[in-house]
């Protein structure tokens, strides 16, 4: 690569993760950083679960504003990079305009769906995930409240919202679920102070397990959780390890597998990973199993199998609408 190469991906904020070749796959991650502990580190993850595994270099760049987007994708693009991952739903109209533009390359996009010929699209069942974490809050709850915190207000966070509550209402039927998003644009999803104030506020309503899709913000909920002495939920990532005692479970999202895989190969159509496909789940391991009982274990890994099954049917708020907000 040429040092004027090399300058002008950095100029863009591009980082080339080895030496040697222009990097290839290429990987954008969505608005909050590489390492927010949730969504864009999971992508992150499997980019580097791949990297090791190949022992070949890869492109990656954070998001930092919105007209960065278009920009990124196209100068990937010019130099190669082969297939080129979006992370989040946000670069949907990005990649259908330029994948359109480069037909000889493959395209990759997680969190929506662009239908053109080079362009594989990676959704999840998060209904299905956030089905069993809600059931486990409801089981762990002492007042019946449980409570849920979302990061921008959009479709795909309202899928967590929906299933969270159909969880939580299969396992207690009477119980209480408060729901508050941290705002309405990307910003929502790196904003701890506010996700914090959200959590006090839902704690002294009475809440005491509240689940977080909120990405960076995330981190400011689980630290107000264990100021409270209540439990909370991570999200994507297992986050059990981020404050363990306070961190009931996590709904887990395999986006890291999602990118691994993408890196190998692409084929381009819709693929849609839930609990049968092993896309969703929620974690259970050494920070958190003292806190999930035989009993709760049991319950939640029944209705698991039921739902794989097709012996319980969770709502997608995206298809059917279910929850009305």
């Amino acid at each position: 690569m040429s040092a004027r190469s090399i300058q002008s991906l950095a100029a863009l904020g591009l980082t080339v993760i080895a030496t040697g070749a222009l990097a290839q796959p290429a990987v954008i991650y969505d608005m909050g950083g590489k390492f927010d502990k949730s969504f864009n580190e999971a992508a992150y993850n499997g980019a580097e679960r791949w990297k090791k595994e190949s022992g070949k270099p890869y492109l990656d760049f954070e998001i930092a504003n919105e007209a960065q987007r278009e920009q990124a994708m196209r100068r990937m693009a010019d130099k190669g990079a082969n297939p080129i991952i979006g992370v989040g739903f946000a670069q949907g109209s990005t990649m259908e305009k330029v994948a359109k533009e480069h037909p000889k390359l493959s395209f990759a996009i997680i969190d929506s769906v662009v239908k053109l010929p080079n362009v594989e699209s990676v959704v999840f069942k998060e209904q299905e995930g956030s089905f069993l974490v809600g059931m486990l809050a409801a089981m762990a709850s002492k007042t019946g409240k449980v409570g849920f915190i979302g990061g921008m207000d959009i479709p795909l966070i309202r899928k967590f919202q929906c299933g969270y509550e159909q969880g939580a209402k299969y396992a207690n039927p009477k119980v209480e679920v408060t729901a508050n998003m941290t705002g309405t644009t990307p910003a929502a999803w790196n904003d701890p102070t506010r996700g914090a104030e959200l959590a006090k506020a839902q704690f002294a309503k009475g809440v005491d397990v509240v689940f977080a899709a909120a990405g960076g913000t995330g981190t400011g909920i689980y630290q107000s959780a264990k100021d409270a002495g209540k439990y909370a939920i991570g999200v994507d990532s297992n986050q059990n390890h981020l404050q363990p005692g306070t961190m009931l479970t996590s709904m887990v999202k395999r986006v890291d597998v999602a990118v691994y895989n993408l890196a190998k190969k692409t084929t381009p159509g819709v693929s849609s990973l839930g609990l049968k496909e092993g896309g969703v789940d929620y974690a259970l391991d050494q920070h958190n199993e003292k806190l999930i009982s035989a009993d709760m274990k049991k319950k939640v890994d029944a209705a698991k199998a039921d739902i794989i099954a097709g012996k319980i049917q969770v709502a997608d708020y995206m298809a059917a609408n279910a929850c009305k907000y």
